[in-house]
């Protein structure tokens, strides 16, 4: 069974077509997360650290409207316009999990990303008993 999971505009205002979260059987994947200011709708600009935490609370978000958190996320994929920002998101993200197991994961070099911001990560998280 398939669920497809949009969180309320007050939330989390997509600012394209798609779902921020679809739950297929036991897993959730979640749609790639940029900096997105939820109170204005525009993505953070400013130094990586804003911008990496701003990532990390929209998924955030998305993990606890789906009923879920970072302790059952399985896989992650980090996108980073630079890779000099590389040690300062992984400072950040891996605060986020706390002292749960750190999921599998990928990280890309890209050239750009939309809304123009520097940092994109989606999710994978298990959500079985």
């Amino acid at each position: 069974m398939l669920e497809f999971m949009t969180l309320p505009n007050n939330l989390l205002p997509p600012v394209a077509p798609y779902s921020h979260a679809v739950r297929a059987g036991d897993f959730l994947f979640i749609t790639g997360q940029l900096a997105e200011d939820p109170a204005t709708g525009e993505v953070v600009k400013g130094p990586i650290e804003d911008q990496t935490r701003r990532v990390m609370d929209n998924l955030a978000l998305v993990l606890d409207h789906a009923g879920s958190g970072f302790n059952k996320v399985v896989m992650a994929r980090v996108f980073v316009t630079d890779f000099r920002y590389y040690e300062t998101v992984n400072a950040i993200y891996q605060s986020y999990f706390g002292d749960a197991p750190q999921p599998s994961r990928t990280t890309v070099g890209v050239t750009a990303l939309a809304g123009y911001g520097d940092v994109e990560i989606d999710l994978i998280a298990y959500c079985g008993e």
